[in-house]
């Protein structure tokens, strides 16, 4: 007599990366958009499915993940944070911090007043870094740092605004050229996967900030999927064009040839001054 699907569930219990994968599959999600929803790195994520809690930064990682995991699919994470511990056979107490280091030499310990100086300096280089980015990615007139480096870039005045007959704004769509190649560079971790017209996959990875990507200009109307358009930067014969979608909101089957990308370019932005509105 073969045991039933529950007695085998109850002799071989599922690890709780297991029962973590199984409820996201019946959510219907992939997961890239767990990763989005986390933050949490896709290479993680795949480790914490499959039970490598090695290739984690540290052990009590595991626990926060796997919460954040059952936050963002909708199930308990309490009773998950639960099971998780009693996997790695940890002691659930909450109330008292585990000391994983020994106490510091006083003597090795640098004033207070040094760290707190270079703590401010390291604010103010990234806040500077911040606003610097934003001038020259996003500001009016941005300027893309591969074409400047190319020496294919130059600065010009922004063109005087159109309007229409009423006075209302023209939105002047972005020029993008119909022919090139079209390159993507990461300004930020991001996942992305690239296939073509007939579900081939073309490219599929985690990248790091500073890679680039050049798709293939034989590749038969490929596409795009991915949880953060805004953290790749688009070029078409090193001009670049608008972001492929909205921040932090995972985009599916978007062309990202250089003639998709100059029709995407022309088209208005719902919502932008000058985008057109129905007339009754």
């Amino acid at each position: 007599m073969e045991p039933s699907e529950a007695e085998g569930e109850s002799m071989f219990p599922k690890s709780v990366g297991e029962r973590l994968a199984d409820a996201r599959r019946e959510a219907g999600l992939e997961l890239a958009d767990v990763a989005t929803r986390t933050r949490i790195p896709l290479r993680q994520l795949e480790a914490l499915e499959a039970g490598r809690y090695a290739d984690l930064p540290a052990i009590t990682y595991c626990i926060g993940f796997a919460k954040s995991y059952a936050r963002a699919i909708g199930i308990d994470e309490v009773a998950i944070a639960r099971d998780m511990r009693a996997e790695l056979n940890l002691p659930d107490n909450r109330t008292v911090s585990p000391q994983y280091f020994e106490p510091a030499d006083p003597a090795r310990v640098p004033p207070k007043a040094l760290v707190w100086t270079l703590v401010a300096l390291l604010v103010v280089v990234i806040g500077g870094y911040a606003v610097w980015r934003t001038l020259l990615m996003e500001g009016p007139g941005g300027r893309d740092p591969a074409a400047i480096a190319a020496g294919t870039d130059t600065l010009e005045s922004p063109a005087a605004p159109q309007t229409a007959a009423n006075g209302t704004p023209v939105r002047r769509p972005a020029a993008a050229p119909a022919g090139g190649q079209v390159v993507l560079t990461a300004t930020d971790t991001v996942w992305l996967r690239i296939t073509d017209a007939a579900g081939e996959r073309l490219f599929e990875k985690e990248m790091q900030p500073g890679e680039r990507y050049q798709v293939p200009n034989d590749a038969n109307e490929p596409k795009i999927v991915t949880g953060r358009p805004d953290a790749l930067t688009v070029t078409v014969g090193g001009q670049q064009v608008p972001p492929l979608g909205p921040p932090q909101r995972t985009i599916r089957d978007v062309g990202i040839s250089a003639a998709a990308l100059a029709a995407r370019a022309a088209e208005p932005i719902p919502g932008q001054p000058g985008a057109a509105t129905a007339q009754p």
